[in-house]
Formats: structure tokens, C-alpha cells, sequence
């Protein structure tokens, strides 16, 4: 269905100029809206047709200004053809831009990831989290840094990013930051979000991730049993930071919260349950979901160590992330265990933990703060994998070795 279009020419006879003459000005009409602004033309009042829309006469300058405004209504109507054969629709202001050379800003990625970012940074402490926003950013940091060494530039227009520019970012992910599949495709995943962010406020374009593949591998879930979680709990550190990251970790391996978690962990979130025993009540930093997690002898022991040390009102001695997983693993290779220890490995350590000791998987998804028991379930899969490997060493010891009378 075409849209309606109109051109339109008009004196402004309220404000004359010195000399008595008034100025021509255009008004375009696309489906009900309109922009109006001047020819640069100007006429004797006497001189004009208002139903015709054109200067009366056969005066030279007459004919002159009729001539100028034919030019302009036929550059008009090419525009507004233009647009509805390129874009498949027209707006009176696209028309105007393209007459008086007012070149558009280019629809660019990074212009658009900016946008995007600034609204989901509005959603920070309601339906999102600092973290993930961050995410966001570094995905879009990540993003410039690939144009700038595959491209030399530091943003592109939306139209020349097809399936091989995110093979290609896929690839840089891998090979220049060392990511993990899963590690890429996530960031492959927000800059997917941008870009349904970019259809969503109306503007056209080939979808790139039509033919891209997005996978995930199956990543196994590290985690640590009974016994070397007490190997590291009893190991005696020469050095006050491995302490200090032993014991934060070991809170974490008692209470399953995650890191930013346990940052954030405060004398409010103890409370006293009705059962009489102190819990941890809060919201999952990630999720907004809430949990509630009894606090057993051992987490009480290590805040009771730190009690009134620590800066903010925080519970435990915190460090960063990043510095947190250099110092386990340099716990690891002290205790002897032959695994990549991180922060999140206590949350699957304890959930693991807590389902080989039988407490329900739905009481295990509650005090994880889980949105979805599912999630879970991961878990429970470990939990069985160790029953199978578990029965299959008691066999081993068992079979053969006795017969039935």
C-alpha cells in the first residue's frame, strides 16, 4: 500500500520584508505528517496564486521563481520515489534531509551497542544486575578492538555486518583472548541481543545471524568432594592471603553463594530463622532471586574470625575476582588436588555436596537461588555420574571374588 505524499508552496504574508516581498516556503505531506521550510525564495504578495501555488505573471523574476520551484518540486517527488523503492517507505523528514543535503549519521553498530547499553544500564537494580551490564560493555570493548586490527576502524555501519564479519569476531574471541567456546558464543549472544535491540526500533537490514550458528558445548561442572574440601580446610598457609582467599573459599564451599555474593555479604543478610539458627537471607546478585541458607558451624566460625575487620560493613576479607582464582589455584598445587579450583567451583562443590548427603534437590534449589530447578538438575547429573564410577569400583572389588553356595 502507497503511502499518501503531497507538495505544497506558501507565502508567509505576515512577515514581510523591507522591501515588501515575503518568503516562499515549502510544506511536505507523508501520510498525514509534515515538515515546512523555506525555498530561499521570496515574492511580492501581489505576484502570488495561492490555489495554484506558483508566482503570477510574465514578469522575468516571476518566471524565475516559478522555475525554482518546479526544479524543487520535481527533486521532491524523486526523493520520496526513491525512498519507497530503497527503504520501502518515506518520511517527510528524509525527504527534507535529502533536498537540503543534510546527510543522515550513519547507522553504525557501536552507535547503536551505545544506545543499547545506556537503556540496559537503566534496568540495573530491578530486572538486571551491575555485573551483567558490564558484560555488555566489555562485549562492545571487545567488539571495537576486532575492527580496529581486522578493519582499522573503530565502528562500521550495520549494513556490512554479514555472517563472516561474526565468524571472524567468533575466531578473534578464540584465538587473541583465549576464550573458551562457550566463553565466545556468550559474547556472541549479547552482540545478537543488540542487534534485535536495533530491529526493535524500526530500521531494516539483513539479518547477520541468519546463518550463524549459535552452540554451546556441554561443559562438565567442576567441583570437590568431602575430602578435599577438608584437605584444603586443614591446610596450615604460611601466607596470611592464602589465608585469607582458604577461607573465604571454604565459606563458599558451606553456603553455595556465588562470589559477587559473598562480596556483598553484610551483618543485615544474618537473620534468625524460626527454627532458632542464624540464616543468610538475600537476593542472588545475578538472578534477583531470593535465598535462604542456614548458616552451619564452620561459615559461622570463619565470619566470627573476621568480625569487625573489614571495611563497609562487608563480612569477609574479599579480594578481586581475578586475583581470588590465582590464589586458588596456587592451593591447589599446595594441597595436591589435581583440579582447576575457581570461586565458583565451592558453588558446585557445595551443591554437589549437599545432594550425595540427601537433602532434596528442591531444598538445594531454594538455597542456591536458582529461577529454575532445572539448573539444578546439573547437579543431581554429577551426582549420579559419581554413584556410576562408585558402583563400578565396588565392582571391580566385589565381583569374582565370591560365589554363591
Amino acid at each position: 500500500m502507497r503511502s499518501t505524499f503531497s507538495t505544497l508552496f506558501y507565502v508567509k504574508r505576515n512577515q514581510p520584508k523591507k522591501n515588501g516581498n515575503v518568503v516562499i516556503m515549502v510544506r511536505i505531506t507523508v501520510d498525514g505528517d509534515c515538515v515546512q521550510f523555506s525555498t530561499k525564495q521570496e515574492i511580492h504578495p501581489k505576484y502570488w496564486d495561492s490555489i495554484a501555488g506558483m508566482a503570477k505573471g510574465k514578469d522575468v523574476e516571476v518566471q524565475k521563481v516559478n522555475r525554482a520551484l518546479d526544479t524543487m518540486r520535481a527533486k521532491i517527488s524523486q526523493h520520496y520515489t526513491h525512498l519507497m523503492e530503497i527503504d520501502g517507505y518515506a518520511t517527510s523528514e528524509k525527504i527534507k534531509n535529502l533536498l537540503l543535503g543534510i546527510v543522515e549519521k550513519e547507522r553504525t553498530i557501536i552507535s547503536y551497542f551505545e544506545k543499547h547499553n545506556e537503556q540496559y544500564r537503566l534496568k540495573v537494580g530491578t530486572t538486571t544486575t551491575w555485573t551483567t551490564y558490564t558484560k555488555y560493555e566489555l562485549t562492545k570493548n571487545r567488539l571495537i578492538e576486532f575492527m580496529e586490527l581486522r578493519h582499522k576502524v573503530k565502528d562500521m555501519p550495520i549494513k556490512e555486518i554479514n555472517t563472516v564479519f561474526l565468524q571472524d569476531f567468533y575466531l578473534f574471541l578464540r584465538n587473541e583472548h583465549n576464550s573458551g567456546n562457550n566463553n565466545a558464543m556468550k559474547n556472541m549472544q549479547r552482540l545478537k541481543a543488540v542487534f534485535n535491540y536495533i530491529k526493535n526500533t524500526g530500521v531494516t537490514f539483513v539479518d547477520p545471524y541468519g546463518n550463524f550458528r549459535m552452540s554451546f558445548e556441554k561443559a562438565d561442572r567442576s567441583y570437590l568432594d568431602m575430602d578435599e574440601v577438608n584437605k584444603i580446610m586443614n591446610k596450615k598457609f604460611a601466607s596470611e592471603r592464602l589465608e585469607k582467599v582458604r577461607d573465604v573459599f571454604i565459606f563458599a564451599c558451606y553456603t553455595g553463594l556465588s562470589y559477587s555474593d559473598i562480596h556483598d555479604l553484610t551483618e543485615d543478610n544474618l537473620k534468625t530463622g524460626i527454627d532458632g539458627n542464624i540464616w543468610i537471607m538475600d537476593k542472588r546478585n545475578k538472578t534477583g532471586i531470593k535465598y535462604n541458607v542456614r548458616l552451619l558451624d564452620i561459615p559461622k566460625a570463619i565470619i566470627e574470625k573476621y568480625a569487625g575487620k573489614q571495611k563497609n560493613g562487608e563480612l569477609l576479607p574479599v579480594i578481586s575476582n581475578q586475583n581470588m582464582n590465582e590464589y586458588l589455584h596456587e592451593i591447589a598445587n599446595i594441597c595436591n588436588i589435581k583440579k582447576k579450583i575457581t570461586c565458583h567451583v565451592a558453588r558446585h562443590s557445595f551443591a554437589t555436596i549437599c545432594l550425595t548427603e540427601g537433602v532434596p534437590i528442591e531444598s538445594v534449589s531454594k538455597m542456591l537461588g536458582h529461577t529454575n530447578i532445572r539448573t539444578t538438575q546439573i547437579y543431581a547429573r554429577i551426582v549420579d555420574h559419581k554413584l556410576s564410577n562408585d558402583m563400578e569400583a565396588l565392582a571391580q572389588k566385589l565381583n569374582g571374588k565370591t560365589q554363591m553356595v
